[in-house]
């Protein structure tokens, strides 16, 4: 059985041994729209994550029995035109909830903590050279008791209101479809959610209920200390109201991993963000710790076995 997988490169340092056991792997770190037609010619699996599989690549490929997906979102490949093909695409769900859990957590004390800005404070001379022992700075203030709203209360979401309740959070959510997800979290509407929070924290999946639900006059409902963290989808949030938020300090600041264009052009408004000490920017990476990658590929794995 021939597997070809069209951007290994997204999974990192893994051990890909899993596959050869099950095939005659090619991997390829990366493969450009007019690429995709000649490396799969001849596979009987395609393997992608963010590579686009189109109908014309589907018809072409004559060998093809299964496409898997190395992720959850199955936006990137042309469903209906597998579906007639008779070919079934399988896509991973759950692999990634404590790495995005606690990805979500570490965002969040780094910027209640600001420790971004005592390492840099630390790296010049200022300490040593002033008479105190301590440096307030900035400061930053305690989770106890603090609001932290969740926007999609699914596994992810969750794991993240188990996280912060060990902090002493008080715990609400949003629920885009409307229905009630948890009977452990009070849930509240969009805008009793908004003007409450001190923590928003975005886990919903992207869709016509979701995508733009954050703009500026939802932004304005929040408390000027309130931050936003987003490694849910881009989408969600609408980015030029974000920094426009940001810049105005209608809030406090936000940390955001996610992005509706993938990577960042330096054209985005993100870069053009005036008070960028408000803003922390990470690379698409809250699902990637090694753990999740492997769980991943294994999860892959078990997906060619059942579907070829």
């Amino acid at each position: 059985m021939r597997i070809v997988f069209l951007d290994a490169q997204t999974m990192g340092n893994i051990d890909f041994s899993s596959l050869e056991k099950i095939g005659d792997l090619t991997l390829y770190n990366h493969t450009l729209p007019h690429e995709v037609e000649k490396r799969i010619e001849g596979a009987e699996v395609v393997i992608t994550n963010k590579v686009r599989i189109e109908k014309k690549h589907i018809d072409g490929a004559k060998a093809l029995k299964l496409i898997c997906i190395a992720a959850t979102g199955m936006n990137n490949v042309d469903l209906q035109a597998a579906e007639t093909a008779g070919i079934p695409v399988r896509n991973v769900v759950n692999y990634s909830t404590e790495s995005v859990a606690q990805f979500t957590i570490g965002l969040l004390l780094e910027l209640v903590n600001n420790t971004g800005y005592y390492r840099q404070y630390m790296q010049g001379t200022d300490y040593a050279e002033q008479p105190l022992f301590t440096h307030i700075g900035p400061g930053f203030f305690e989770l106890k008791d603090k609001v932290l709203g969740i926007i999609g209360l699914g596994n992810i979401g969750r794991r993240v209101a188990e996280m912060a309740g060990a902090f002493g959070m008080k715990v609400v959510y949003y629920s885009s479809s409307g229905e009630d997800r948890s009977k452990a979290y009070q849930r509240l509407e969009l805008d009793d959610l908004l003007e409450q929070v001190d923590i928003l924290s975005i886990h919903a999946p992207l869709n016509a209920h979701t995508e733009d639900l954050l703009t500026f006059s939802r932004l304005q409902q929040m408390k000027s200390t309130a931050y936003l963290i987003n490694t849910g989808r881009g989408g969600i949030v609408n980015e030029d109201d974000l920094v426009k938020a940001i810049d105005q300090e209608v809030i406090a600041g936000a940390a955001v991993d996610v992005f509706t264009q993938e990577p960042l052009p330096l054209s985005h408004p993100y870069y053009q963000c005036e008070k960028k000490e408000r803003l922390l920017l990470t690379p698409h990476i809250a699902w990637g710790s090694s753990a999740s990658r492997q769980l991943l590929l294994e999860r892959i794995v078990e997906n060619i076995e059942e579907g070829v």
